[in-house]
């Protein structure tokens, strides 16, 4: 709280396609932090949300960024995972298109054209940008935080000197964050991870993973957690940017939809709600993120258009039960609840 200057030590967290700055407003109205998916935004998109935010609510904001490594052209690899996907292209009568959001990491135009809104916090997904750029961002007055999967990340990002380290657990919706080792088995679950980060590290550790309500929430604080971090819970809000496909498959009466970790939407690990896309390429070769994402945006386009989800990256925790269909700044308040256990 402290750290981050927040009333309730919960990070909404940033995701990318789901959500604009709305929710972020919305989260931060009730006394934690909103935070702005910056990935697959440009600089001026970027200047606009936060001009927008700092208009309608007086509380610190968090930009996150990526910080993967560009891949190689792979014009082989993609001309095979086009080819691969020719049938459902027929069969949904889908066209090719050219001008599909990029995915892009964090670098130094983005750092010079972000430097005047000093964003209070600043967090970073797949790793750290090089040292200069940290540096450039801390010399903001910025606070630096960062996702690890495995006590090994933690350690590292403690090391080039982040201000709080995000303990990913296995669960949490959304691509994974690892940046060291790409081997999945050696990922744990929430409550595996967090007591172990918190014993390896001297910074603030962060839970994030199965954070759908103030029970969870209570636990993780239990557990040695500084603060949490939420996604998933937050997707039914009308803040949320979601497609009703999505909703829909969210609102599941079992209230527990059946998630798995796939690599088939963008070329990198990431858990979303199964589909038909995502059983029947399992094992495709796919080409390196975030290439494989723009031979599937048709597809998702043209299926959605149908009313078919089985095309789109379906994004959801392993815990669902924590939705609400409420406002975000209502969500907000049922869950800081459970700081107070």
């Amino acid at each position: 709280m402290q750290l981050l200057d927040v009333k309730w030590p919960l990070i909404q967290a940033p995701m990318a396609g789901a959500q604009g700055i709305e929710l972020a407003i919305a989260v931060a109205t009730a006394g934690a932090l909103g935070s702005l998916p910056c990935a697959m935004l440009n600089a001026a998109q970027i200047q606009q949300a936060v001009t927008q935010f700092r208009q309608r609510v007086n509380a610190p904001i968090n930009l996150n960024f990526f910080c993967h490594k560009s891949p190689a052209t792979q014009p082989q690899q993609l001309q095979q995972w086009q080819q691969q996907l020719q049938p459902y292209y027929q069969e949904l009568s889908a066209t090719s298109v050219h001008n599909v959001a990029e995915r892009r990491p964090f670098d130094a135009a983005m750092a010079e054209a972000i430097a005047p809104l000093r964003p209070e916090v600043v967090s970073f997904h797949f790793g750290l940008p090089a040292l200069s750029l940290l540096q450039q961002v801390k010399s903001w007055g910025s606070k630096v935080i960062a996702s690890a999967t495995t006590v090994a990340e933690g350690l590292w990002l403690q090391a080039q000197g982040v201000d709080a380290v995000i303990a990913q657990g296995l669960e949490a919706g959304g691509h994974r964050g690892h940046f060291l080792n790409d081997d999945l088995s050696l990922q744990l679950g929430t409550f595996a991870l967090l007591p172990q980060l918190v014993a390896a590290l001297n910074v603030p550790v962060i839970a994030a993973g199965g954070m759908v309500d103030a029970t969870t929430i209570a636990a993780a604080m239990k557990l040695g957690a500084a603060g949490v971090q939420v996604g998933t819970a937050y997707l039914l809000c009308p803040e949320a940017t979601i497609s009703q496909l999505h909703r829909q498959a969210l609102a599941d009466p079992q209230r527990n939809p059946h998630t798995a970790l796939t690599r088939v939407f963008s070329g990198r690990p990431a858990r979303g709600i199964v589909n038909r896309l995502m059983q029947e390429q399992a094992d495709a070769a796919i080409p390196d993120f975030p290439l494989a994402a723009n031979a599937i945006a048709p597809l998702r386009r043209a299926a959605e258009q149908q009313g078919n989800s089985d095309f789109s990256p379906l994004w959801c925790g392993q815990n669902a039960s924590g939705c609400r269909a409420i406002p975000a700044e209502a969500l907000t308040r049922q869950l800081v609840s459970g700081f107070q256990r």
